[in-house]
């Protein structure tokens, strides 16, 4: 009888046991996108963030790499965050808007209109560096349904160990030092290049079969102005000052759409001589994407024209939040002494993702 019960409360003891040696593997066994493509960071940094926002910004590349968030506190006292991540796509967009609208409500969302022209996902590393550092709620929920490619698993991204459980040949020290905790790879979800690239010309594009942009994206581009609407927030479509990758018809849907439902549409591709951009010095990857100093030109020209039309809150007055901001500003000089040394030692950056994805 002694035997029996001795054998059952093993057994009972066992399964937490089991639980945790299994939730330890899988936090080893995710990518911890530390270091090269970051990107996969910075959906879940914005939780960790303990500022409040005015303005929240939502989209790929173009908003992350493009926008920075420091430069519009510093200069116009803007509190922002950039829920951007690689190829985020736009019902991706919507229900990370949802999600964040759960700890906030700002003022403004801006939202990069070059996820458009996708109406499906088409890369499943593209989710996961979105979706897995979602919280868990009914956004996410509702966003890893909306993104799953064929092949994909919903039980997968609830249980991660049974998509990265053949990661043991690629972990590195990386994997380990951060099991548990991660640091902070983005300012405010702004990804900090410091580099020089200068443009040299793109390949001729493909000519347009159609136009338009699919029913799906149409779709969540509605949804995400009525929940906007829905919230008093203003809502504001934005395109970044790059040419690559886009096309003057779908310039023409997105002004279209703008002037029908009353919104603003700001193609900053319009403005390049008034922000005084120059893609022989403001771009690390030959005119994809811009580095810091066009991003900060681009945000003097957004922190600009967001300060001269809407009512917004200069936090440098704030004393709380300035001092989130101090600290911010802190890490964010470092990282830009750092790779501007980099620079100068290598002439290249090699700590800093050099291969960062296009987004």
């Amino acid at each position: 009888m002694h035997s029996k019960k001795a054998k059952i409360v093993i057994a009972i003891l066992l399964i937490p046991i089991t639980i945790g040696i299994l939730y330890c593997v899988q936090r080893l066994l995710m990518p911890k996108y530390q270091k090269g493509v970051i990107e996969g960071s910075f959906t879940e940094e914005y939780y960790r963030d303990e500022a409040p926002h005015d303005v929240l910004i939502f989209g790929d590349c173009d908003a992350y790499e493009n926008i920075d968030p420091i430069r519009l506190y510093q200069q116009y006292g803007i509190s922002s965050f950039i829920r951007g991540s690689g190829e985020q796509y736009i019902f991706q967009s919507y229900y990370l808007l949802e999600d964040a609208l759960r700890y906030e409500t700002p003022k403004i969302v801006i939202l990069s209109v070059h996820s458009l022209q996708f109406d499906a996902a088409r890369n499943e590393s593209y989710n996961r560096m979105t979706l897995d550092g979602m919280r868990w709620s009914s956004s996410k929920v509702d966003a890893i349904n909306a993104s799953m490619m064929e092949g994909e698993t919903f039980l997968s991204y609830v249980f991660p160990i049974l998509r990265y459980h053949d990661r043991w040949s690629e972990l590195t020290k990386t994997d380990i030092e951060h099991i548990f905790s991660k640091d902070i790879t983005s300012h405010n979800g702004y990804y900090m290049r410091c580099d020089t690239v200068p443009y040299a010309g793109f390949p001729p594009q493909t000519p347009l079969i159609d136009p338009s942009f699919g029913d799906n994206a149409m779709l969540y581009l509605d949804k995400i102005r009525q929940l906007c609407e829905d919230n008093g927030i203003e809502l504001i479509l934005y395109r970044a000052p790059i040419e690559f990758g886009w096309y003057e018809q779908w310039d023409a849907n997105v002004e279209e759409y703008a002037s029908m439902h009353g919104l603003t549409y700001l193609n900053l591709c319009e403005y390049t001589e008034e922000m005084g951009l120059d893609m022989s010095q403001d771009t690390y990857d030959g005119g994809i994407h811009l580095n810091l100093s066009g991003a900060d030109k681009a945000s003097d020209f957004i922190g600009a024209y967001l300060t001269a039309n809407y009512d917004l809150t200069d936090y440098r007055n704030d004393p709380e939040v300035a001092s989130v901001y101090e600290e911010k500003i802190e890490f964010y000089e470092a990282m830009r002494e750092d790779q501007l040394r980099e620079i100068e030692q290598y002439g290249e950056l090699k700590s800093y993702g050099a291969n960062a994805i296009e987004g």
